[in-house]
C-alpha cells in the first residue's frame, strides 16, 4: 500500500511529481535571479476592446506615407508599424478619390436619420383637411335634412332653389 505522501506525489496521472520546495526557498531564489528594476507586463486582458477611430488628418498622413513607399516590403513595414490592414488603405484611398472629406472621418454608428419629403408632409396636411371638411359637410347635410322635416311637419313652405338663393 502507498502512503499519503506517495499518493500526493503521483497525483491523478500516476506520474511522480518533483519534490516540493518550501516557499521561502522559491522566493529567495526568485529574488536572487531577478534584478529589482525589472517590471513584468500585466498579463490580464482588458474586459472589452475599444474600437479604434482614425482622424482625417491621420488617414491623409498615412496615405501620403503609403504613396511614398517605393521599395519592396516598405508598405508592409508601414502597415505593421502603424498596426493597420491593407483594407484600411484601400478604403481610405477610395474615399480620397471620391473627395468625401466627411468619409475620412469616422462614420456615426446607428440608424440613419430619414429625410422627409416636403411633398409628403403637404399631402398629409391636405388629407387631414379633406377628412375634416368631409365630416363638416356630412354634419351640415344632416342639419339641412332635419330642417326640411321640421318645416314639413309644421307646414312652413321652403323657398325653391331658383327663387331666392342658390345652393
Amino acid at each position: 500500500m502507498m502512503n499519503s505522501k506517495m499518493q500526493a506525489n503521483l497525483g491523478m496521472t500516476g506520474a511522480r511529481r518533483a519534490p516540493e520546495i518550501p516557499r521561502k526557498e522559491i522566493q529567495s531564489k526568485a529574488n536572487a535571479m531577478q534584478p529589482l528594476s525589472v517590471v513584468l507586463p500585466n498579463p490580464e486582458v482588458p474586459e472589452k476592446a475599444e474600437r479604434r477611430r482614425f482622424s482625417a488628418e491621420y488617414k491623409l498622413k498615412i496615405l501620403r506615407q503609403a504613396d511614398e513607399c517605393r521599395d519592396p516590403g516598405s508598405l508592409g513595414a508601414l502597415l505593421r508599424r502603424e498596426g493597420l490592414y491593407s483594407s484600411n488603405l484601400t478604403t481610405w484611398r477610395r474615399q480620397r478619390e471620391e473627395g468625401t472629406l466627411l468619409g475620412l472621418n469616422p462614420k456615426k454608428r446607428g440608424r440613419k436619420a430619414s429625410v422627409r419629403n416636403p411633398l409628403l408632409m403637404e399631402n398629409e396636411q391636405l388629407r387631414k383637411e379633406n377628412d375634416r371638411l368631409q365630416k363638416r359637410l356630412h354634419q351640415t347635410e344632416l342639419i339641412i335634412e332635419v330642417q326640411k322635416k321640421v318645416s314639413q311637419i309644421l307646414g312652413i313652405p321652403l323657398a325653391k332653389p331658383g327663387e331666392g338663393e342658390s345652393l
